[in-house]
């Protein structure tokens, strides 16, 4: 929520969705606002304001907003998606606390469930509990909660699930029963039951999840021209977890990129960096993979890469109430159609600035001097997000920064690893994947694939003979003509 909208809040005051609270020293009635706001819609919780709906502040607010946010998480069942952060206003720190309307009532805090009803928040009666029980009851199951075929064993991608929890470590004050026990651990991220993963828990940590859910698989290309056509310089497609997809695909991206070289005045030499914000991609990037309607057969997410813009689509359009206006000035917060993947990404650290991403991402821009991004929502089509480049001239562009000279170069050079390098050496003709593993002396096959074999592909260094059958049984690779530049050099691609 931005400064200005924080005003208005305030100057509006308290109702069905929003509370005022002086401090945030009293763990029941901050927990109670909060459950009530998930049982009824959602809402923003303002900590460091008083009755009079003055601006007292909360002192060391920082400190502050991780304790309640542990709170939360500890307390709050089932687990939910809450922001908790701080914010100035007229230099007064304020903590906020904004909760979605929750998908899996009834929320409890401490093990009693509160209700939201106007300006007030209540313990609720067992008769309003059963209402809501069975309220649910008649609801459909939502696509990422139901349970898949695939087990929380072989089907499992354990290095990612473990990735995963160095991640919330970092990031959250997040506590696992066992954290070495990946069953364990999927139970705690309400991602698998009864020793099966549940839709959304294949989505993020399934070895091959476009077996299971073609939709989720993601396509990605790179066309000479404006207009899209069968011309293309760079065309993939990527299945797997999802954060490893995720990055693979930001590499792609930057691959298939223009840069923008800058000169500063600080830094004489020559820096070269993506014309389009590396943080802004990130974020519309998993906005799209958060976001999406994975239920829908035909849809997924997909990026087109053109000399003078990129395009991220996802299938699924904006919820009922967000446009490309409210996106912009008020986020989306309040409304998630997939709740669980989101916590994941979260927790993980990906998703830092919870229905702020859109705020983000046009700042971004704006500061590198680009037109402001472009969403587009349609029933039938989803949402793109569009950045363009700027026009740029020989010239020093005002637009930039009267410091900053832009050329565009044709494209970002892609990082070759020692990994990737002694692959490339040992390449000769049409080879299968246990040739090349032998050659490289190699006894683990989950080590090869990860760090020689998906790199070098992913890069356009090996390239298959079978392109479109992945998994075929005769399976072999060979050197791309960059491979062979490469091979042949001894040294990274110029």
């Amino acid at each position: 929520m931005k400064a200005e909208k924080l005003r208005e809040v305030l100057r509006l005051g308290e109702g069905q969705a929003v509370e005022f609270k002086t401090g945030v020293g009293n763990p029941k009635a901050i927990g109670g606002v909060v459950c009530g706001f998930l049982n009824a819609g959602g809402g923003t919780l303002v900590c460091g304001v008083g009755d009079n709906g003055k601006l007292v502040g909360v002192t060391d607010a920082e400190s502050e907003a991780r304790r309640v946010e542990q709170l939360l998480i500890e307390r709050l069942s089932p687990k939910a998606l809450v922001w908790v952060g701080v914010q100035q206003v007229d230099g007064v720190a304020l903590v906020l606390i904004e909760a979605p309307a929750g998908k899996d009532v009834p929320y409890a805090f401490e093990d009693v469930v509160y209700l939201r009803e106007g300006s007030a928040t209540h313990k609720a009666g067992a008769a309003e509990i059963r209402e809501m029980v069975l309220r649910k009851s008649a609801e459909p199951e939502r696509w990422e909660r139901r349970l898949s075929t695939c087990g929380t064993g072989s089907d499992v991608e354990t290095v990612e699930v473990q990735t995963t929890v160095a991640d919330i470590r970092k990031a959250r004050p997040f506590q696992f029963r066992n954290a070495n026990d990946t069953q364990t651990v999927l139970d705690d991220l309400s991602l698998a039951q009864f020793g099966r993963l549940t839709q959304g828990g294949v989505v993020l940590f399934a070895n091959e999840p476009g077996r299971v859910f073609p939709q989720v698989r993601v396509r990605a290309a790179a066309f000479s021209h404006d207009k899209a056509s069968d011309q293309f310089t760079d065309m993939k497609s990527f299945d797997g977890p999802l954060m490893p997809v995720f990055n693979q695909l930001f590499a792609f991206i930057l691959r298939n990129t223009p840069t923008l070289a800058r000169f500063s005045k600080e830094k004489p030499q020559r820096q070269d960096a993506c014309v389009y914000p590396e943080e802004a991609i990130r974020e519309g990037l998993i906005n799209a993979f958060a976001h999406r309607d994975y239920a829908e057969h035909s849809g997924g997410v997909a990026v087109h890469v053109y000399p003078t813009r990129l395009e991220i689509w996802n299938s699924g359009a904006f919820p009922a109430g967000i446009t490309p206006d409210t996106l912009l000035h008020q986020g989306h917060l309040s409304v998630l159609r997939n709740p669980d993947i989101a916590h994941v990404l979260y927790l993980r650290g990906f998703m830092e600035k919870l229905g702020r991403g859109s705020f983000l991402i046009m700042e971004a821009c704006r500061k590198q001097g680009l037109p402001d991004p472009v969403w587009i929502s349609t029933a039938e089509r989803g949402v793109t997000l569009t950045f363009r480049t700027p026009q740029v001239t020989p010239q020093v562009t005002p637009q930039v920064s009267p410091q900053v000279t832009p050329q565009v170069t044709p494209e970002v050079t892609p990082e070759v690893t020692p990994e990737v390098e002694s692959l490339v050496r040992v390449v000769e003709g049409e080879l299968s994947r246990e040739k090349l593993q032998a050659r490289l002396k190699l006894a683990d096959r989950e080590h090869f694939r990860r760090n020689y074999l998906a790199p070098a592909l992913e890069g356009g260094w090996l390239e298959r003979t079978i392109p479109a059958k992945p998994q075929s049984s005769r399976q072999s690779y060979r050197l791309t003509a960059v491979g062979k530049r490469l091979q042949s050099k001894g040294r990274k691609v110029p």
